[in-house]
């Protein structure tokens, strides 16, 4: 295979699934893959950055407050029941029908 002067291979792995997205995406952009990489590249030189805001996930307001409510949980184990197998678990569970 013989490459374009002055051009160097770039060898990624990614997920197929992503892969196959991304390769749907760019040719609905009307751009190949490497392209938008060179693309990507060029942007990221140019504005010495990443092109994109990168930031920690932050979790939904369900998942708040079922971290909140498994804090306090932890912190007060005394008003909770404790089982020391599953068998136990369903034994009280069938005792409250």
């Amino acid at each position: 295979m013989s490459s374009i002067p002055g051009t160097t291979n770039l060898n990624v792995r990614v997920d197929s699934t992503l892969k196959q997205e991304s390769d749907i995406l760019f040719k609905n952009l009307g751009l190949n893959m490497s392209t938008a990489i060179n693309m990507f590249l060029t942007k990221c030189v140019k504005t010495s950055s990443i092109p994109f805001k990168i930031e920690e996930p932050k979790p939904s307001k369900e998942l708040q407050k079922a971290l909140k409510e498994v804090d306090y949980m932890i912190k007060h184990p005394d008003k909770y029941k404790a089982y020391n197998s599953i068998e136990e678990l369903f034994k009280d569970l069938d005792s409250n029908d």
